[in-house]
């Protein structure tokens, strides 16, 4: 057999990627880790020996696992039932809730949160009403463990919503026919043949929804009050002194440690599970009539409750966007307080606008990076040429078993982000340092979603393209990339969306000077923020979720539909 010719491209292409995995994701780790055990040229377990001796940084580390452990059960069956609800039963208006249920896919994280302490903190409608029927309740009654389950439990569900309806679609109709003609009564074929068929799928998920809670940030933040801390918020905490930096490095590490051993442990009782098998001629799912009419009445009123609690903070942020100052501090809409001057505001005032331009400028950018990198990761992968090359894709993993926080921290400590900014050199060196950290943290969804669809190109396409003399490039571009081009488009689009206003890794590495839309939106959250800041939060939430949607929308629209014959 002849052996392949190696380009100079593809060792230039081979050393970019090694410098960029070991710059920017092994070696800040390891950085990391030096800062925590070796101090002043010694080993020490200072940090380890602080943060066991603070009873706010144990506790927050218990309330991270109460957290993740809860939303496991909450999440499950609260994006379950809204997937039953809108794919398997027959509910009346299901186009429609499902639109409601899908709202969670638009907007995320400080955002959503902010969203939810509105409708339910002091001055919002939940607790005007609530006040009527109980005068003395306490006007802060929405925060704590309680408040942060119900705003992660609705924000979560957006995964379910994407791949457990899939699963649900593809439930063979045979199956469910055979044991309804043998006598099952339909919750024994819910629950012994649909729920079974899922179990993969919601495996899945359950190990996405531990990993989220473990590591959450916005909503322990901005709801979770003193008495409920978890660990991301106590190492923003520590993260912001000089002298406790080791102890969130410490806390920060541990969470990595956390999320390697929980997915290890997940994995394991994946593989030792048992699925049922559908039949191989399948037929198209039909939804299922309620025969009780009590319980059909039950799942309507369940289903359009959930509905309201989905809609009711993205409809009053909508109105209260156009609304005055003294509508929004008071929580009181009238048409007396309608106003375009918010709107008017952000397009005329240069500071208003800037943070939507600074993070639609980092988020189209780390999108197409990271896209980029990606597809050459995963070439590289499927043609290898040199024995090492299957170590791309284990650097292209490794952020996946490391927390946000973790990456911003290795980031933050290794390449020496100053709090105090001077000059111009610094300014250009952060703002490089934020957008590489957005690459690194988005690498390894983006890899594992490309990856799946190049591992499903025709090999035949490539040779017959080569046999026609066509280049490697040629070939790249002019023919695998536009078979893969939906998948990368919606890859990006993913992307772009959860990074438009990220917090938890911008709180650690933005430049003051060019603060990104989540920094804003989170410091109008605040107690202490002017009205104006707050009214203008319902407008960069409002512009937000138009965007997501239309980048959603348009990615879908480029999806190939099959003809009809």
């Amino acid at each position: 057999m002849k052996k392949k010719k190696v380009t100079l491209q593809q060792i230039l292409i081979r050393v970019l990627l090694a410098w960029f995995i070991i710059g920017f994701i092994v070696y800040p780790n390891i950085h990391l880790l030096q800062s925590i055990f070796w101090q002043n040229g010694t080993f020490s377990f200072r940090a380890v020996e602080k943060v066991l001796s603070s009873p706010r940084a144990v506790q927050s580390i218990k309330n991270s696992f109460i957290l993740a452990i809860s939303l496991v059960c909450s999440v499950n069956i609260v994006g379950t039932l809204v997937v039953l609800l809108t794919e398997y039963w027959d509910i009346k208006g299901a186009k429609f809730l499902r639109l409601g249920y899908m709202t969670s896919l638009i907007y995320g994280g400080v955002v959503l949160a902010t969203g939810y302490k509105f409708v339910y903190g002091s001055t919002g409608y939940v607790t005007q009403v609530l006040q009527y029927f109980m005068p003395n309740l306490d006007v802060n009654w929405f925060s704590g463990y309680g408040a942060v389950l119900f705003i992660m439990t609705f924000a979560c569900t957006s995964n379910h919503i994407m791949f457990l309806t899939n699963a649900v679609r593809s439930v063979d109709y045979h199956t469910i026919e055979a044991a309804k003609n043998m006598g099952a009564k339909p919750f024994n074929v819910l629950r012994e043949i649909v729920l079974p068929t899922l179990k993969p799928t919601i495996f899945a998920l359950t190990i996405m929804i531990f990993l989220t809670g473990l590591s959450a940030v916005s909503a322990p933040l901005i709801v979770g009050g003193s008495e409920f801390q978890t660990i991301n918020p106590m190492i923003i905490t520590f993260a912001k002194s000089t002298s406790s930096k080791d102890l969130a490095a410490f806390m920060a590490s541990f969470l990595g440690l956390a999320t390697i051993i929980m997915i290890m442990i997940m994995n394991r009782v994946e593989r030792g599970g048992n699925y049922i098998s559908v039949s191989k001629t399948k037929a198209r799912l039909k939804k299922q009539k309620i025969q009780s009419k009590v319980m059909n009445v039950i799942m309507h009123i369940i289903a359009y409750v959930l509905f309201i609690i989905y809609m009711m903070p993205i409809i009053l942020i909508i109105l209260f966007s156009f609304s005055n100052s003294l509508a929004v501090s008071t929580g009181k809409l009238s048409w007396s307080s309608f106003t375009l001057e918010n709107y008017q505001q952000l397009f005329t005032s240069a500071d208003a606008f800037k943070p939507y331009l600074v993070s639609v400028t980092y988020a189209l950018l780390a999108a197409i990076l990271v896209t980029i990198l990606s597809i050459l990761i995963v070439r590289i992968i499927k043609k290898p040429i040199f024995k090492f090359d299957f170590l791309y894709e284990y650097g292209a993993l490794l952020p996946w078993v490391l927390p946000g926080t973790l990456i911003a921290l290795s980031f933050l400590y290794t390449f020496d982000v100053p709090v105090i900014y001077i000059g111009n050199k610094i300014l250009v060196g952060t703002v490089v340092i934020m957008l590489l950290a957005y690459v690194v943290i988005k690498l390894p969804f983006s890899f594992r979603m490309i990856r799946a669809v190049f591992f499903s190109v025709d090999d035949n396409m490539e040779e017959a393209s080569r046999s026609m003399g066509a280049s490697s490039f040629y070939t790249m571009t002019r023919v695998i990339i536009p078979f893969i081009l939906p998948t990368v488009l919606s890859v990006m689009v993913l992307n772009f969306n959860s990074l438009l206003a990220d917090y938890d890794l911008s709180v650690f590495l933005y430049q003051p000077l060019f603060k990104p839309l989540g920094i804003v939106i989170k410091a109008a959250s605040d107690e202490t923020a002017s009205v104006n800041a707050r009214a203008m939060s319902f407008v960069y939430t409002v512009i937000l979720m138009i965007m997501s949607s239309t980048a959603l929308y348009l990615t879908r629209s480029r999806t190939p539909k099959k003809k009809k014959k």
